[in-house]
């Protein structure tokens, strides 16, 4: 063996180790008072969680630097009086609000209702209004829901093939057409691809998968998934309704499903009943609509009903059921440190990781120049207390960047607005809304948002920059007057 390859071999032994080594996790100074059970990012930088008591809601809010390791918590109001769901679907919509929807159990865990409570949060008044459910919908539990391009809201019913559009400006439902729909929307992800469809791995009709478009309001096949990505369910009829006379039988759990930077979209799977158990993954490429086998999570772990998001340099954060994570680069797996709870990207590019002990995690690499929001309309001075338009490219970035196997969703795709003074460089972000688009790698179509320059900021030159999915556009100058 020459000397040439020992040394070949240590340097990439080398450059592994440090990529692993540069993987940390950093525990927050300050640990939410009531835990987290998932989280959302608002458009002002900060981050609303949902606590372990289910109705309570807490804030955490970065410190002058940005840093969220230093930031601090406030609780913010409790959801309406008899709504401690667990379970939701939600969604951060277009003008900043959070919507909750339904909730597989009810009293925090105690009782399997598929609820159709609803709750709508406004930040800037720190209220929550509830939300009159879907006519005819007495039930809606963990629906698998998204907020389409347009920014109406999306939801498909649990125990059917029904689906309903929610106009965030009226607050009214409408009936869209299911037409196509191989099975019913149990157990679901659905995932916003780039052309403004959605895209869903069945897990009744596994392996199916089904595309959903807007415009032509109709599902059709997009095709075998190839492996099995859908778990067997362990139970039979699960009891709900009056006097629990009714039966849910659930058609198993399947992982979460997150759109990359290529385009493809990285599916993963629950346990199999075959083999060691392990879960299967795959891979959806949408500019081609075909399916690739992906890799088989390793020691016989799987990813059923857990969280996923993208990293800022392209890889998936997926989480295993055993608490371990999992990065994939586009072609294969290699183990990451333990994340047992919840996930979301942050403005800086940390992964915000929720559960008994709150942490952040840190990737290693960096995003593509091409990846990043530009800026091509601003205003070149600004005054606190006011609000003003921006509009450039890619301000959603290139995916929902978050995912969980059906419930929980936490999109983060739309614009932040950082603004940094020169002198003192303290970090300040001004609340973004009614933004143009909700969709995702938008391309070279320009969008816009509004954002509102805090009272508290500083005045000075300062640098601004439109932060999607944790990647930061290039800065442009601005003056606070």
């Amino acid at each position: 063996m020459s000397k040439k390859f020992i040394l070949a071999v240590s340097m990439v032994l080398l450059v592994v180790s440090s990529a692993a080594l540069a993987q940390t996790l950093t525990a927050l100074k300050n640990q939410p008072p009531d835990g987290i059970l998932y989280s959302f990012q608002l458009t002002d930088g900060t981050v609303m969680a949902q606590g372990d008591n289910c109705s309570d809601w807490w804030r955490l809010t970065p410190d002058i630097t940005g840093s969220y390791v230093n930031g601090t918590w406030t609780q913010l109001a409790s959801l309406p009086s008899g709504y401690a769901p667990y379970a939701t679907a939600s969604a951060v919509l277009a003008d900043g609000r959070v919507l909750l929807e339904g909730g597989e159990y009810s009293d925090c865990g105690a009782d399997f209702t598929l609820t159709n409570q609803g709750a709508i949060y406004q930040p800037t008044t720190n209220t929550w209004t509830t939300v009159t459910p879907p006519k005819g919908w007495d039930y809606i539990g963990d629906s698998p829901s998204t907020v389409l391009a347009n920014g109406d809201y999306v939801i498909g019913n649990k125990l059917t093939k029904q689906m309903r559009e929610l106009n965030p400006t009226t607050m009214k439902w409408t009936s869209i057409p299911s037409k196509g729909k191989k099975d019913f929307d149990a157990e679901e992800g659905w995932t916003l691809l780039a052309d403004g469809s959605i895209l869903t791995a069945d897990v009744k009709d596994a392996p199916n998968s089904e595309i959903y478009t807007p415009s032509a309001k109709e599902w059709v096949t997009a095709g075998s998934t190839i492996v099995d990505l859908h778990s067997p369910s362990p139970f039979g009829c699960i009891n709900y309704g009056p006097n629990g006379k009714l039966c849910y039988y659930p058609p198993g759990e399947i992982g979460p499903a997150i759109l990359r930077p290529d385009g493809t979209v990285f599916a993963t799977g629950s346990y199999t009943s075959t083999g060691n158990g392990a879960g299967n993954t795959a891979v959806y490429d949408s500019l081609t609509g075909k399916w690739t086998v992906g890799p088989v999570f390793p020691d016989g772990d799987n990813a059923g009903d857990s969280f996923a998001v993208l990293l800022t340099n392209g890889d998936v954060l997926v989480e295993g059921d055993s608490g371990t994570s999992y990065l994939f680069n586009g072609t294969t797996f290699t183990a990451g440190p333990s994340t047992p709870g919840s996930l979301m990207i942050l403005p800086n590019g940390q992964v915000l990781v929720g559960g008994g002990r709150t942490e952040v995690y840190t990737s290693t690499g960096t995003y593509q120049t091409s990846w990043q929001p530009t800026i091509s309309s601003y205003p070149s001075s600004v005054t606190p207390g006011s609000t003003y338009s921006i509009s450039g490219t890619q301000f959603n970035g290139l995916s929902q960047a978050g995912a969980f196997g059906d419930e929980f969703q936490f999109a983060t795709n739309y614009p932040l607005v950082q603004i940094t003074n020169n002198k003192t460089k303290h970090v300040f972000y001004a609340r973004t809304h009614n933004h143009s688009s909700m969709g995702v790698a938008t391309g070279s179509a320009t969008v816009s948002t509004n954002f509102d320059v805090p009272s508290s900021i500083e005045t000075g030159a300062s640098a601004l920059v439109v932060i999607a999915n944790g990647i930061p556009s290039a800065a442009v100058s601005i003056t606070v007057q």
